[in-house]
């Protein structure tokens, strides 16, 4: 999920749990939502490095505990250096000790990790010690309605404590908590309501034929702009099917309008490309695989597209393995390219 929506998220979790945050709570909360996107700096080490650390590094299970701990011994060396006498505060805080520090630090975190469980590729929730991405797919990397709500739920009160005022009302403390409270639990419905939609977009996917192929499996993929229109992604025999899945009131769907994509034949090149740790490290990550094996002059190129994205998709995400093998199928080179690289 991008940035924005993480920050307003966190904001809602700070507001509604502002009573029994220590001092330095929201600051807290809204940093350690933010922090596990640091991993997204190994995009400019490459796609290898983003593949294997990007929603890995920081967002597991143990990299949300070590960047709850970690913003939290920051907080609380802060609040040492900042005695709580020496600044005007609108109420007393609780005493910021280490454990209060890493509980607040830690809801912000795990308010990221919902919704990037939610949104994108997924995490690997047991990385290191364990590998496996778990992934939701319901609402795009950038959903509108989403970022719309929160920020809406973190507006309205304020516009409200401002006419309050005016009409000389006053109000001890930040206010907001109610609608904070109602913002997460309407954002919790939304989400909610998507989850329901794409059961029936998957079941839909699965109750029909694709130019005579039966479908073995299917993924529906959320579009950013409304939660009626699904992307779907349907395997049979021979053929992986890329096909819009309209869900909404009214909606026809027509599994003969599909995109069909062939699979290869098996071959020699293809047997020995799939060998590679590469390919054996994409396979583990791609959600719909998709291989094509072309001859080149002195040998054969082989490369592993994930179908579940659609295509001229410009996510960094989108990586693909490219295996280059030699006549006599000895491998020459393997490695990871950004789909939306201009040279892939």
């Amino acid at each position: 999920m991008e940035p924005f929506t993480h920050a307003f998220t966190s904001l809602a979790l700070a507001r509604a749990g502002h009573k029994r945050l220590p001092r330095f709570g929201a600051a807290m909360v809204v940093a350690s939502g933010l922090a596990p996107d640091l991993d997204y700096a190994s995009y400019f080490a490459g796609p290898a490095a983003f593949l294997r650390y990007h929603r890995t590094l920081l967002h597991s299970f143990a990299g949300l505990a070590a960047v709850a701990a970690a913003m939290a011994g920051v907080f609380w060396a802060l609040d040492k250096r900042l005695p709580q006498e020496k600044i005007a505060q609108a109420r007393t805080h609780a005493p910021l000790t280490f454990p209060r520090a890493f509980a607040a630090c830690a809801l912000g975190a795990a308010g990221h990790l919902l919704l990037d469980l939610s949104s994108g590729v997924g995490v690997q929730l047991l990385w290191p010690f364990r590998g496996g991405w778990t992934s939701w797919n319901l609402a795009a990397n950038f959903d509108p309605w989403m970022l719309v709500l929160l920020v809406a739920g973190f507006l309205v009160p304020v516009l409200f404590r401002l006419v309050g005022e005016e009409v000389g009302e006053r109000r001890k403390g930040p206010g907001g908590i109610r609608g904070a409270v109602v913002t997460l639990v309407l954002l919790g419905a939304y989400l909610g309501a998507r989850a329901y939609l794409q059961s029936q977009a998957v079941a839909l996917l699965l109750s029909r034929e694709y130019h005579g192929g039966v479908p073995l499996s299917a993924g529906a993929f959320p579009e950013s702009w409304t939660p009626f229109d699904w992307r779907g992604v349907v395997v049979t025999d021979n053929t992986i099917e890329d096909v819009e899945v309209p869900v909404g009131p009214d909606a026809a769907f027509d599994s003969d309008r599909s995109l069909t994509h062939h699979k290869p034949e098996d071959s020699p090149a293809l047997d020995a490309a799939e060998k590679t740790r590469t390919a054996a490290e994409f396979l583990g990550y791609a959600r719909f695989p998709m291989a094509s094996v072309r001859r080149l002059e002195d040998g054969y190129r082989v490369e592993i597209n994930d179908l579940r994205f659609a295509p001229g998709d410009t996510d960094p995400a989108d990586v693909f393995a490219r295996v280059d093998l030699d006549s006599g199928l000895q491998i020459r080179s393997e490695d990871f390219r950004f789909a939306s690289s201009p040279n892939p």
